[in-house]
């Protein structure tokens, strides 16, 4: 569920400004997220057409069919790992929402928090093996057992990066109602 206006978000922007270190670290991954929402547009377009030349390739022309899926799956891991912060600063990724209208607000900005500490944490160790899987793959050449054998290092590599953007996204987020509370 996509949230409305969210309480432990109002004037958080402005307790940033206060810290300029916070406000350069929001904006510069406020640009970088929409540098890669474009771009996961664009992959997923390309995935779009990829998959249709295979199909159409394959009915039409009796073609060989060995790269395609391959291709479009890399996009479609790009796509989905490097816009995950993007989606979390808009609050998108699935929630339960059955606390929200009986709390009042300040255990709902708790509940928020604790929830962002909690996917953190989680978070944090996801990125730590993603890291750890990447570098095998590349450290030890593997590629995939099909006769393209693309470098594994590439999806591994980009389910890496956009979980640590997954991650700084998440430490703003809890850093953010710190900032707020400290500043009053």
């Amino acid at each position: 569920m996509m949230h409305g206006p969210l309480g432990d978000r109002e004037n958080l922007s402005e307790a940033a400004t206060n810290n300029s270190l916070v406000a350069a670290f929001e904006r510069t991954l406020s640009l970088i997220n929409k540098i890669l929402v474009a771009l996961a547009a664009l992959a997923l377009v390309a995935a779009c057409a990829v998959l249709s030349y295979s199909v159409l390739g394959r009915a039409l022309f009796q073609m060989a069919n060995y790269w395609q899926d391959e291709a479009a799956v890399f996009l479609l891991v790009g796509a989905t790992f490097m816009t995950a912060a993007y989606v979390q600063s808009q609050r998108g990724h699935v929630s339960i929402e059955a606390f929200v209208g009986l709390l009042p607000p300040l255990a709902n900005r708790i509940r928020l928090w604790l929830v962002d500490v909690a996917s953190l944490l989680f978070c944090a160790f996801f990125t730590w093996k993603s890291w750890t899987l990447a570098y095998e793959a590349y450290s030890d050449g593997q590629v995939s057992n099909s006769m393209w054998s693309p470098p594994l290092a590439i999806p591994y590599g980009l389910m890496a990066c956009g979980m640590t953007l997954l991650c700084a996204q998440l430490l703003l987020q809890i850093i953010m109602p710190l900032l707020g509370a400290v500043r009053r």
